[in-house]
């Protein structure tokens, strides 16, 4: 139930509900602040997270959405060829002032401001993916193609293999 979240859990509950899908956000008993944490208590696989990563574009200085599947590491050069941005690291500071959220819980939407959004392909190998929720504690599960809907972002491939 809504009510029985965290704080930032309900903001991303509410959001999803605003936008008409019918995902449940779910807090769970152990963390999910890594991939590989999500998936040893979820169930699945590390790939199936979609774990959202947070660069701060450099010539702009906004923040930048990169959601990849949890067992690829984000190849920054090949995502910079073919977007054009440049991608440069946040600090755990910069992602709370300007997502609205802590690392290791920052999902997918709901966030502060509006942020370009770059999608790994590979999500779309599985039926269901997890997300983050808004805290290390919390997940959804989603059908990737969802996750375009959701951001307005682009599919990119961006595995360093």
């Amino acid at each position: 139930m809504t009510s029985d979240l965290p704080e930032s859990a309900k903001r991303v509950q509410e959001f999803l509900v605003r936008r008409g899908f019918s995902f449940v956000v779910k807090e769970l008993p152990e963390s999910t602040r890594t991939a590989q944490e999500a998936a040893a208590i979820i169930g699945c696989s590390v790939s199936q997270i979609a774990k959202s990563l947070v660069f701060r574009e450099g010539t702009t200085g906004a923040p930048i959405l990169v959601i990849a599947s949890g067992s690829n590491h984000v190849d920054v050069d090949k995502v910079e060829k073919s977007t054009g941005l440049i991608l440069g690291k946040a600090d755990a500071k910069f992602v709370k002032k300007n997502v609205g959220y802590a690392i290791g819980g920052v999902p997918p939407v709901a966030h502060d401001q509006p942020m370009k959004a770059i999608l790994d392909p590979d999500l779309r190998k599985y039926d269901l993916v997890w997300a983050a929720a808004g805290t290390p504690f919390t997940v959804f599960q989603l059908k990737p193609d969802d996750l375009g809907h959701l951001t307005g972002g682009d599919w990119v491939t961006l595995s360093e293999t």
